[in-house]
């Protein structure tokens, strides 16, 4: 199956310097976490701390999605970390 978002909620994860959110894979849930690396390379606007990375993540919450699926597909798992190789 594809992966798929219709659980719209994600958090800051300061151990991982990650933005989570969760996909699901017909009835597999995988927690998928942005590198806030990544979402630097995505934006041009300065950030440094847990709501500017939410507000860049919610702004870019689409593509985000997109390359979670690409990634997704190439490396299966219950957990998926994107990168900023991943984004590029």
């Amino acid at each position: 199956m594809a992966l798929n978002f219709p659980n719209q909620s994600r958090s800051f994860d300061p151990g991982r310097q990650s933005v989570r959110f969760t996909g699901y894979d017909g009835v597999f849930e995988i927690s998928i976490f942005v590198q806030v690396d990544a979402l630097r390379t995505m934006t041009e606007k300065p950030m440094s701390d847990e709501t500017l990375f939410l507000a860049a993540f919610d702004g870019m919450r689409d593509t985000l999605e997109g390359h979670a699926r690409k990634a997704y597909s190439r490396r299966r798992g219950a957990t998926l970390i994107l990168t900023a190789a991943d984004i590029s």
